[in-house]
Protein backbone atom coordinates (compact mmCIF):
# COMPACT_ATOMS: atom_id res chain seq x y z
CA UNK A 1 0.00 0.00 0.00
CA UNK A 2 1.41 3.11 -1.07
CA UNK A 3 2.14 6.06 1.74
CA UNK A 4 -0.57 8.20 0.53
CA UNK A 5 -3.36 5.65 0.50
CA UNK A 6 -5.12 4.89 3.70
CA UNK A 7 -6.51 1.49 4.70
CA UNK A 8 -10.04 1.56 4.34
CA UNK A 9 -10.65 -0.91 7.45
CA UNK A 10 -8.32 -1.65 10.56
CA UNK A 11 -5.96 -4.26 9.75
CA UNK A 12 -7.61 -7.62 10.86
CA UNK A 13 -4.77 -9.50 10.44
CA UNK A 14 -2.95 -7.34 13.26
CA UNK A 15 -5.43 -7.94 15.93
CA UNK A 16 -4.68 -10.28 19.11
CA UNK A 17 -5.94 -13.76 18.66
CA UNK A 18 -6.81 -14.76 21.89
CA UNK A 19 -8.88 -11.84 24.51
CA UNK A 20 -9.67 -12.84 27.35
CA UNK A 21 -10.72 -16.82 27.79
CA UNK A 22 -11.74 -16.89 23.59
CA UNK A 23 -10.70 -16.87 20.61
CA UNK A 24 -11.08 -13.76 18.09
CA UNK A 25 -11.96 -15.23 15.21
CA UNK A 26 -12.27 -12.73 12.18
CA UNK A 27 -15.01 -13.61 9.67
CA UNK A 28 -14.44 -14.10 5.86
CA UNK A 29 -17.13 -15.91 4.36
CA UNK A 30 -20.57 -15.97 5.75
CA UNK A 31 -22.39 -19.59 5.98
CA UNK A 32 -24.79 -19.86 2.96
CA UNK A 33 -22.35 -17.63 0.81
CA UNK A 34 -21.17 -18.90 -2.69
CA UNK A 35 -18.80 -16.09 -2.78
CA UNK A 36 -15.49 -16.09 -1.26
CA UNK A 37 -14.25 -13.42 0.34
CA UNK A 38 -10.31 -12.76 1.71
CA UNK A 39 -8.33 -9.98 3.24
CA UNK A 40 -6.27 -8.42 1.38
CA UNK A 41 -3.73 -6.73 3.59
CA UNK A 42 -1.75 -4.50 0.62
CA UNK A 43 -5.67 -3.03 0.02
CA UNK A 44 -6.54 -3.17 3.91
CA UNK A 45 -10.09 -4.59 2.26
CA UNK A 46 -12.18 -7.42 2.07
CA UNK A 47 -12.42 -8.66 -1.59
CA UNK A 48 -13.69 -11.14 -3.35
CA UNK A 49 -11.38 -14.35 -4.28
CA UNK A 50 -13.56 -16.83 -5.97
CA UNK A 51 -17.64 -17.63 -6.50
CA UNK A 52 -18.47 -21.45 -5.82
CA UNK A 53 -20.73 -22.94 -8.84
CA UNK A 54 -24.49 -22.90 -8.52
CA UNK A 55 -25.64 -25.01 -5.78
CA UNK A 56 -22.77 -25.07 -3.56
CA UNK A 57 -22.31 -22.52 -0.67
CA UNK A 58 -19.96 -22.53 2.50
CA UNK A 59 -21.83 -24.86 5.00
CA UNK A 60 -20.66 -22.75 8.33
CA UNK A 61 -18.84 -19.12 8.87
CA UNK A 62 -15.72 -19.53 7.52
CA UNK A 63 -12.62 -17.44 8.65
CA UNK A 64 -9.07 -17.08 10.21
CA UNK A 65 -7.43 -15.98 13.43
CA UNK A 66 -4.97 -13.10 13.21
CA UNK A 67 -1.91 -12.98 13.96
CA UNK A 68 -1.41 -16.77 13.27
CA UNK A 69 0.88 -18.57 9.71
CA UNK A 70 -0.18 -21.77 8.71
CA UNK A 71 1.19 -24.12 6.89
CA UNK A 72 0.01 -22.66 3.35
CA UNK A 73 1.04 -19.33 3.94
CA UNK A 74 -2.19 -17.88 5.21
CA UNK A 75 -3.36 -17.43 8.62
CA UNK A 76 -4.85 -20.25 10.06
CA UNK A 77 -8.65 -21.56 8.97
CA UNK A 78 -11.50 -21.53 11.43
CA UNK A 79 -14.99 -22.85 10.72
CA UNK A 80 -17.10 -21.35 12.80
CA UNK A 81 -20.41 -22.95 14.18
CA UNK A 82 -22.86 -19.75 15.08
CA UNK A 83 -26.39 -19.60 15.34
CA UNK A 84 -26.80 -17.29 12.20
CA UNK A 85 -24.09 -15.99 9.94
CA UNK A 86 -22.01 -13.01 10.53
CA UNK A 87 -20.78 -11.01 7.98
CA UNK A 88 -17.36 -10.86 6.23
CA UNK A 89 -14.68 -8.97 8.69
CA UNK A 90 -16.87 -9.55 11.74
CA UNK A 91 -14.92 -10.52 14.76
CA UNK A 92 -16.62 -13.62 16.62
CA UNK A 93 -15.69 -14.23 20.12
CA UNK A 94 -15.23 -18.37 20.16
CA UNK A 95 -14.03 -21.19 22.09
CA UNK A 96 -12.01 -24.03 19.91
CA UNK A 97 -13.45 -27.33 19.83
CA UNK A 98 -10.87 -29.25 17.81
CA UNK A 99 -9.21 -29.85 14.44
CA UNK A 100 -9.63 -31.75 11.12
CA UNK A 101 -6.01 -32.07 10.04
CA UNK A 102 -5.59 -32.29 6.31
CA UNK A 103 -3.60 -32.10 3.41
CA UNK A 104 -4.06 -30.74 -0.15
CA UNK A 105 -1.95 -31.79 -3.29
CA UNK A 106 -1.35 -28.65 -5.54
CA UNK A 107 0.13 -30.68 -8.48
CA UNK A 108 3.03 -32.69 -7.30
CA UNK A 109 2.90 -30.55 -4.03
CA UNK A 110 1.75 -31.61 -0.96
CA UNK A 111 0.78 -28.77 1.93
CA UNK A 112 -0.82 -28.89 5.02
CA UNK A 113 -4.12 -27.30 5.28
CA UNK A 114 -5.74 -27.98 8.47
CA UNK A 115 -9.26 -25.67 9.86
CA UNK A 116 -9.91 -24.82 13.57
CA UNK A 117 -13.40 -25.92 14.39
CA UNK A 118 -14.59 -23.47 17.09
CA UNK A 119 -18.32 -22.15 18.60
CA UNK A 120 -18.82 -18.71 18.79
CA UNK A 121 -19.37 -18.20 22.75
CA UNK A 122 -22.12 -16.65 21.77
CA UNK A 123 -24.22 -19.35 20.18
CA UNK A 124 -27.37 -20.36 21.93
CA UNK A 125 -27.44 -23.60 19.35
CA UNK A 126 -24.27 -25.00 19.68
CA UNK A 127 -23.84 -23.94 23.75
CA UNK A 128 -23.64 -27.42 25.05
CA UNK A 129 -20.84 -28.34 22.28
CA UNK A 130 -17.38 -29.14 24.35
CA UNK A 131 -15.54 -30.87 21.75
CA UNK A 132 -15.33 -31.82 17.94
CA UNK A 133 -16.98 -35.82 19.09
CA UNK A 134 -19.71 -34.19 20.42
CA UNK A 135 -21.06 -33.30 16.63
CA UNK A 136 -22.70 -36.65 14.64
CA UNK A 137 -20.28 -38.78 12.61
CA UNK A 138 -22.37 -37.28 9.63
CA UNK A 139 -21.29 -33.65 10.51
CA UNK A 140 -17.80 -34.11 9.79
CA UNK A 141 -18.70 -36.26 6.62
CA UNK A 142 -20.18 -33.59 5.07
CA UNK A 143 -18.06 -31.45 6.06
CA UNK A 144 -14.90 -33.20 4.23
CA UNK A 145 -17.16 -33.80 1.77
CA UNK A 146 -17.70 -29.75 0.74
CA UNK A 147 -13.53 -29.19 1.69
CA UNK A 148 -13.04 -32.08 -0.82
CA UNK A 149 -15.14 -30.76 -3.53
CA UNK A 150 -13.96 -26.99 -2.74
CA UNK A 151 -10.45 -28.00 -4.09
CA UNK A 152 -11.78 -29.85 -6.78
CA UNK A 153 -12.94 -26.90 -8.35
CA UNK A 154 -9.19 -25.21 -8.21
CA UNK A 155 -7.55 -28.59 -9.82
CA UNK A 156 -6.73 -29.71 -5.99
CA UNK A 157 -6.99 -33.16 -4.34
CA UNK A 158 -8.37 -32.94 -0.60
CA UNK A 159 -7.81 -35.12 1.71
CA UNK A 160 -8.91 -35.69 5.60
CA UNK A 161 -5.99 -36.77 7.92
CA UNK A 162 -8.23 -37.11 10.78
CA UNK A 163 -10.33 -35.22 13.59
CA UNK A 164 -8.33 -34.34 16.95
CA UNK A 165 -9.09 -32.62 20.03
CA UNK A 166 -9.38 -29.24 21.88
CA UNK A 167 -5.52 -30.32 23.11
CA UNK A 168 -4.39 -30.28 19.42
CA UNK A 169 -5.62 -27.56 17.98
CA UNK A 170 -4.23 -25.46 20.57
CA UNK A 171 -1.06 -26.69 19.69
CA UNK A 172 -1.70 -26.48 16.22
CA UNK A 173 -2.81 -22.27 17.39
CA UNK A 174 0.63 -21.94 19.38
CA UNK A 175 2.89 -23.34 16.61
CA UNK A 176 1.06 -20.93 13.89
CA UNK A 177 1.48 -18.04 16.61
CA UNK A 178 5.50 -19.04 16.34
CA UNK A 179 5.43 -18.97 12.57
CA UNK A 180 3.80 -15.70 12.06
CA UNK A 181 5.85 -14.08 14.43
CA UNK A 182 9.40 -15.97 12.57
CA UNK A 183 7.63 -14.09 9.68
CA UNK A 184 7.04 -10.67 10.51
CA UNK A 185 11.09 -10.34 12.02
CA UNK A 186 12.24 -11.47 8.29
Amino acid sequence: MSKKQKPSLADPTSLNPRSDDCFQVIIETPKGYRNKYGYDPEQGIFTLRKVLPEGMVFPHDFGFLPRTLAADGDPIDVLLLMDVPAFPGCLVPSRLIGVMEGEQLDGKKKVRNDRLIAVATLSHAYKNLGKLQDLPGQFVKELEAFFVNYHNLEGKKYKLLGCKDTKTALNLVKKSQKAASRAKQK
